[in-house]
């Protein structure tokens, strides 16, 4: 018998080698090799306008006007968002911004202090 590891979707015991992927019959999820001594998820890496990395906590300008949806007011360039927090989805930084509250920005439109 072999020693193949079992499937970490859904821990079955029956799965099986194809060139240099694993693969579950029950889940038919496929994984390599490589992917198994090496678990490191998926992760996002989100950069500003000048692709630097940024990281939760971080502090960034807006680089162009930006037009708020829903109100007539401009989020204007240069302003400084403090704090931030990345997350899934079109628009990757949340954030508080003072005179306009909580929103969402697009990593594209800012830069890194």
């Amino acid at each position: 018998m072999s020693n193949l590891p079992n499937c970490p979707e859904c821990n079955s015991e029956y799965t099986y080698e194809d060139r240099s992927l694993f693969i579950c019959p029950e889940c038919a999820h496929e994984w390599s090799s490589e992917s198994e001594t090496v678990s490191n998820e998926d992760v996002k890496v989100v950069k500003d306008a000048n692709g630097n990395v940024l990281q939760d906590g971080d502090s960034v300008t807006v680089i162009k006007d930006l037009k708020v949806k829903g109100s007539s007011s401009v989020l204007k360039i240069g302003t400084k968002v403090k704090n931030i927090r990345l997350v899934e989805g079109d628009h990757d930084i949340d954030c508080k911004i003072d005179g306009f509250g909580a929103m969402k920005l697009k990593s594209e439109f800012v830069k890194k202090n």
